[in-house]
């Protein structure tokens, strides 16, 4: 897989997944110190090779072959919450199927402490380079996870004592009365359209965020992230 963006190809060097990256001439002797202190060799290119690799002109100069991400599985989420002693916290993705709102997401989950992302197997982006860049090297820190069926995960979930708060712009407990102190899996749906009957109807409770503006509802990466400030918030 071609990784391309600076925080991601770093982060994938720190791992030891690379051994080559392909830079554009003319980028600036800072980041190329950085690079080299990694010990990486170094291909010089055109920035429209670049280009033409990544298919965008986003890619910051440098661009890097890694092997595919590779998915997590739920059991490696929850245990990463018990090695660290602290209640669960996952994220469940329904239908999100933009690869920067994925992307965001990831990024916003890892910063703000999460365990764990899981996604369904049929109702999401893959994890892509334009996954990896959006996220900003939080996949490579991350678990991200697949599941068959995401209702039948919920009931699980809740037979562990996990309590499940979906995001609903129309709910009428805003997120600031919630106590997110126990076990937490927070329900984000897809843009537009929000979760699933049978996924909203598994939550305990449906959440909303308080908005002023003329504009009703979040973009869904930028509610997963409020969300989960709302949750090591009040955890703090």
């Amino acid at each position: 897989m071609l990784l391309y963006g600076r925080n991601p190809v770093l982060e994938a060097l720190k791992d030891g997944r690379v051994t080559e990256v392909l830079v554009a001439r003319g980028v600036e002797d800072a980041f190329i110190r950085e690079l080299k202190a990694t010990g990486v060799h170094i291909r010089w290119g055109a920035r429209i090779e670049l280009d033409q690799l990544a298919g965008t002109t986003a890619h910051q100069g440098v661009m890097a072959e890694v092997e595919d991400l590779a998915w997590a599985s739920v059991d490696d989420i929850l245990d990463r919450a018990e090695q660290k002693g602290e209640p669960l916290v996952i994220v469940l993705l329904d239908g999100i199927t933009d690869p920067r709102n994925f992307g965001a997401i990831i990024r916003s989950a890892e910063v703000l402490g999460a365990h764990g992302v899981v996604v369904e197997e049929r109702r999401s982006a893959p994890l892509s380079p334009v996954v990896a860049k959006t996220a900003a090297g939080a996949t490579s820190f991350l678990p991200v996870a697949q599941t068959k069926n995401l209702p039948r995960l919920i009931d699980q979930l809740k037979a562990d004592g996990v309590w499940v708060y979906g995001a609903a712009g129309e709910a009428a407990q805003p997120i600031g009365r919630v106590d997110f102190s126990g076990k937490v899996a927070v329900v984000i749906g897809a843009e537009g359209e929000g979760m699933r009957r049978l996924v909203r109807e598994k939550c305990d409770v449906l959440v909303s965020i308080p908005t002023r503006g003329q504009v009703q509802s979040l973009n869904a990466s930028v509610a997963a992230g409020i969300l989960l400030y709302e949750v090591t918030r009040g955890r703090a």
